[in-house]
């Protein structure tokens, strides 16, 4: 079983900055890739973020590029959102969210290329 744990949610100004992280539980952790999502009040679940496997690849909602950036720790079985610049609109329940399968190299910016969820932590940008 796949656990995803976030944390480093919180509340902060706009313009203020967060690192989310999002601690895996799962043998050979560098061979999947990772991504984040979002869920703000009323609205879906959207794509913010997503890292490929190996590393070499990322990315971005056309929302967050330029402010937010995802980055992996394989040795610590974790992923990371640094959100730099937040706004009002950032606010919401972050998931970060994996795929069943290694050496994936497929879409990444829907939820249902993903398999595993973690619980989420919530993130408020005050104005």
């Amino acid at each position: 079983q796949v656990q995803l744990v976030e944390s480093g949610g919180g509340l902060v100004q706009a313009g203020g900055s967060l690192r989310l992280s999002c601690a895996a539980s799962r043998r050979r952790f560098s061979t999947y890739a990772m991504g984040w999502f979002r869920r703000a009040p009323g609205k879906e679940r959207e794509f913010v973020a997503a890292i490929s496997w190996s590393g070499g690849s990322t990315y971005y909602a056309d929302s967050v590029k330029g402010r937010l950036t995802i980055s992996r720790d394989n040795a610590k079985n974790t992923v990371y959102l640094q959100m730099n610049s937040l706004k009002p609109e950032d606010s919401g329940v972050y998931y970060c969210a994996t795929p069943s399968r290694a050496y994936y190299s497929g879409s990444v910016y829907f939820p249902y290329e993903y398999d595993y969820w973690g619980q989420g932590t919530q993130v408020t940008v005050s104005s």
